[in-house]
């Protein structure tokens, strides 16, 4: 599996298989799970910092992004990455 990079864009499909490109983020490695945290690349170009809404995308083992299913391990990826982001 190939390392997943900030920058990378990527095209997913939301509920009503209607494709999207995501932009990375960040990316970050919790309890051996890789997340990315991505937003939608059209939101990145016109849209102000506290506008974008970021979500997060778990690696599975075969390097495909599947979504978060849980608020509970949502909450947990949010966090970890709240605090990476107050660190820079």
């Amino acid at each position: 599996m190939e390392k997943i990079e900030v920058g990378e864009i990527f095209t997913i499909e939301d509920e009503n298989e209607q494709e999207h490109d995501v932009e990375v983020l960040g990316v970050l490695t919790i309890e051996g799970t890789d997340y990315v945290a991505v937003a939608f690349s059209e939101e990145l170009l016109i849209e102000t910092e506290d506008d974008i809404d970021i979500f997060f995308l778990k690696v599975d083992s075969d390097g495909e992004l599947t979504a978060v299913e849980s608020d509970e391990e949502f909450e947990k990826v949010s966090a970890a990455f709240d605090h990476i982001l107050d660190e820079e």
